[in-house]
């Protein structure tokens, strides 16, 4: 899991439709540099294509998940149009992520903070060791992390969120999962077997389906019932139109395993 290698920036890694990307700055803290997002960026954008690829797995190299935005490069250049061209990049690799056809599942240990717990609360799902730590720290620094708001705000409940906002504390597991940040906690030893159990499961279903179920239901969340439900009775009318339903309910009633042409 942690490796001594600082170049490149990010990992890739690819096993039996399962693509590990590793940010790998672990004397940075894994901090999420201009460069870094840039590579993160690439990644997904190559990987939504690649239709061998269904699932993402996220993980950090070093001893923590991701520190957040790179504090010493921002304050390099920190004028107006600098940064808002930095968190415009940052806010569209999380609207990527989202787009992202094949599900993402955060590998957390160590600690996710700031952008960190942003880029984490984005993923699909997120599997963390027990002693890991999350935070959105900006208040006790100056800079109200508003755009990692955006992302941990979908995910928990605004008065969790507000507490993480106000207090710029360190939570621990039990409060992640409290708050509906993390999917399951497992020691730290069991991490890497946990969570490619995740996306070994999921490698099983057809990658089409799952495609076509997350880009609903990120659609929906924020609808009215009614349109919700308008927009998902739609969108499974057009599933069962593909082969991949067809042969999955037929193998189902024929107790037999399905054969999916996917994407």
């Amino acid at each position: 899991m942690f490796k001594n290698s600082d170049k490149p920036l990010l990992l890739r890694d690819l096993e039996n439709g399962i693509c590990t990307l590793t940010l790998n700055r672990p004397d940075k803290r894994n901090a999420l540099s201009t460069k870094l997002l840039e590579e993160l960026q690439h990644a997904f954008d190559d990987i939504a294509s690649d239709k061998t690829i269904k699932v993402i797995i996220l993980a950090g190299n070093g001893p923590i998940f991701c520190a957040g935005h790179d504090l010493k490069e921002m304050r390099e250049d920190s004028n107006y149009s600098t940064m808002q061209t930095l968190f415009n990049q940052c806010s569209k690799l999380m609207i990527s992520m989202k787009k992202q056809p094949q599900p993402i599942i955060a590998k957390v240990h160590g600690s996710a903070m700031a952008a960190g717990c942003q880029l984490m609360c984005n993923c699909d799902l997120a599997i963390a060791t027990e002693n890991t730590k999350f935070a959105l720290p900006g208040s006790s620094i100056g800079l109200f992390c508003s755009s990692p708001a955006v992302a941990v705000g979908r995910v928990a409940s605004p008065k969790h969120t507000m507490e993480m906002l106000l207090m710029g504390d360190a939570f621990n597991s039990d409060d992640a999962y409290r708050f509906g940040l993390i999917n399951k906690i497992v020691p730290l030893e069991e991490l890497d077997k946990t969570v490619m159990t995740y996306a070994t499961k999921i490698t099983q279903h057809s990658s089409m389906t799952i495609s076509i179920g997350k880009d609903a239901f990120y659609k929906q969340i924020d609808m009215n019932l009614e349109d919700a439900y308008t927009l998902t009775s739609k969108v499974m009318a057009k599933n069962m139109q593909e082969y991949d339903a067809h042969e999955g309910i037929d193998a189902f009633l024929e107790k037999r395993k399905a054969t999916w042409r996917d994407r």
